[in-house]
């Protein structure tokens, strides 16, 4: 019989209902029976233990705030008797014994996995790619409907297999500092990004970033594969942009696939819109499949530092020595510092819609979120606008936010997106965004969004669950299977930024 709710962790004094439970119902937790005071929604927590006013609630082994009035065993715990323990500072530590650990645990780990490949394209600068799309970037956002307009006929006349796309936006011009520079990372980022076979950059003239400038940032290219218009220079740049477009599609023709091991794929992290089972199913599942890949020397990163709030020691303690500790540190501190700025607490967090999920602090939000990040030592960190340059998991500073922080790891060389949900979106990347739901229910009803169902998880062998879901992200890699963001045509991105509009 299938479990009706699960403590995560033995330290743990709640359990998640994995099923609506009603009232007086009695369940099993771990061989002892307990009677459920009051109805209980699907992925919400019940008290295993009289629990009294000010005492942690425990929760994946931590705490996850605590309760503001005493909970008898079996109630209901939730934003009405919960309450974030986090402020706006917390001591962190470097340990020697606990990184020890980790590492001793995944070397045993490596010990037994095997070798894998996908088939993938091989770039001139060392990295491989996963699609041969033509990619066009503005360097403006006056210039946004041009792109489109010639992506949409490029789409139809030049048989591209992986599609062309426009990378549209709103900046590039009335931009001043960090804001103005982070956009023209990104997009330099694009320019060298290894799913495109080709690109065109498309600026206007007279932008801040201006197209020589520009051409500086983004330093030497393939001159066949990338080409740059000015749309003020010419007397037709509709016409002038075909004409580029042809002449990197020819380019891109004779591109084949070829067979790479897994090592030179490198796979983005990320959740939105999670519920109560999103870190016991899709953001676990996530987790195993990143030690799988890691253990095979492949590159995962993870984002949406707010969501690491709470949950910061549970990846501090991973961290590959203290250099890396300490830069880990130094970015977790400074966006507490942007939140501190802009007269923010940082704790304000989750949403409306992690709360109906049954998510009640960002603790809570946060220790399943970083399930995604499995067990492996983190061995880089990377600030917005980097490109990843080392194999492992690498912590990538960026928002929660589900469209800015795919766009920053797709701007870091991402090929494709873990995206858990538990609520459903159909949003996705400038790459595969794979959608993975933590519960079947929401699989069913949104199919033409959810690529994989972890809610399996609770009714399956799980290593049958884990080995499907990686020969499928491998498929996914061969081109042989396109995610629904691909097919729905649903690929956008989105700059970060925190300063003034001219």
């Amino acid at each position: 019989m299938a479990k009706s709710a699960i403590r995560i962790n033995r330290l743990d004094n709640v359990a998640v209902a994995l099923r609506p439970i009603g009232k007086g119902e009695k369940i099993d937790i771990d061989g002892e029976m307990l009677e459920v005071l009051e109805p209980i929604v699907l992925g919400h927590k019940i008290a295993l233990c009289d629990i009294a006013s000010g005492d942690d609630v425990i929760k994946y082994g931590y705490p996850i705030g605590h309760a503001t009035s005493d909970i008898p065993k079996g109630r209901h715990v939730h934003t009405h008797n919960l309450r974030t323990g986090l402020s706006e500072s917390a001591d962190y530590r470097f340990s020697e014994e606990a990184l020890e650990r980790s590492r001793r645990k995944f070397e045993e780990f490596r010990k037994n996995v095997s070798e894998l490949t996908f088939r993938g394209y091989e770039r001139k600068d060392g990295r491989a790619g996963i699609r041969n799309a033509l990619w066009i970037v503005p360097t403006v956002g006056c210039v946004n409907e041009i792109s489109r307009k010639l992506a949409s006929w490029a789409d139809e006349a030049l048989g591209i297999e992986d599609g062309v796309h426009a990378w549209t936006h709103p900046f590039g011009c009335s931009q001043l500092g960090d804001d103005h520079e982070l956009t023209r990372t990104i997009l330099a980022d694009l320019v060298h990004h290894p799913n495109a076979g080709g690109v065109l950059v498309i600026g206007l003239g007279c932008e801040n970033n201006t197209m020589a400038g520009f051409k500086e940032k983004v330093g030497p290219v393939d001159g066949k594969r990338v080409r740059f218009m000015v749309c003020q220079e010419e007397d037709d740049e509709i016409e002038k942009g075909k004409v580029l477009l042809r002449e990197i599609a020819a380019e891109m023709k004779n591109d084949r696939r070829t067979t790479l091991p897994l090592s030179r794929l490198v796979c983005g992290m990320k959740c939105g819109g999670s519920d109560g089972l999103s870190g016991i199913t899709a953001n676990a599942l996530v987790g195993r499949f990143t030690d799988e890949l890691v253990a095979r020397d492949g590159t995962a990163i993870l984002t949406e530092v707010p969501e690491m709030f709470g949950a910061e020691q549970v990846l501090l303690d991973r961290t590959a020595d203290r250099k890396v500790y300490d830069e880990a540190v130094a970015m977790i501190n400074a966006f507490k510092h942007y939140f501190v700025s802009h007269g923010q607490v940082v704790y304000e967090n989750p949403s409306p819609g992690n709360k109906n999920g049954g998510i009640t602090t960002l603790e809570d939000k946060s220790l399943g979120c970083v399930q995604k990040g499995g067990m492996s030592p983190i061995r880089g960190i990377l600030k917005s606008g980097d490109r990843v340059d080392r194999n492992g998991i690498n912590l990538l500073s960026g928002p929660g936010n589900d469209i800015v922080s795919t766009t920053l790891q797709s701007a870091a060389g991402a090929n494709l997106i873990l995206f858990t949900t538990g609520r459903g979106t159909p949003l996705g990347a400038p790459v595969p965004t794979i959608k993975i739901s933590s519960n079947t229910p929401l699989y069913e009803k949104k199919g033409d969004w959810i690529d994989f169902n972890a809610g399996r998880l609770l009714e399956e062998d799980a290593d049958k669950v884990v080995s499907d879901f990686l020969h499928y992200v491998i498929k996914v890699a061969n081109g042989e299977e396109k995610t629904n963001n691909e097919k729905n045509g649903y690929m956008e991105i989105s700059i970060f930024k925190d300063g003034v509009t001219l």
